[in-house]
């Protein structure tokens, strides 16, 4: 006998495995990034040129990164060390040692 109840909770322990690893209901997909505030597309750096010689403060990152259309925004420090890959879902705010904003750009 405890080796049938050893196989039964053996098969109920793969099923529900097998059953977490369905994806979720409907046949939905998660999104593919997700950034703060809502969810943005593509990003397009012309219309967030504006910011500019601005501050990089909290509300001038959202307000480029929606005038941008980008998913998520990023503030680039001198020196600082950052990721190199592309992303075109992602805008990116280069600032001078005061935290004054001198590009912006996608990527």
């Amino acid at each position: 006998m405890p080796m049938r109840r050893t196989f039964t909770l053996t098969t109920c322990l793969c099923a529900a495995l097998l059953a977490g690893c369905s994806g979720l209901p409907g046949g939905a997909t998660p999104p593919a990034s997700v950034g703060p505030g809502p969810r943005g597309g593509v990003c397009n750096a012309a219309p967030a040129q504006g910011v500019i010689g601005k501050q990089g403060t909290p509300s001038v990152i959202e307000q480029a990164r929606v005038a941008s259309g980008a998913a998520m925004a990023r503030l680039l420090h001198p020196r600082q060390p950052v990721t190199q890959e592309f992303n075109a879902e992602r805008l990116n705010l280069v600032v001078d040692s005061n935290g004054r904003i001198t590009a912006v750009r996608c990527g």
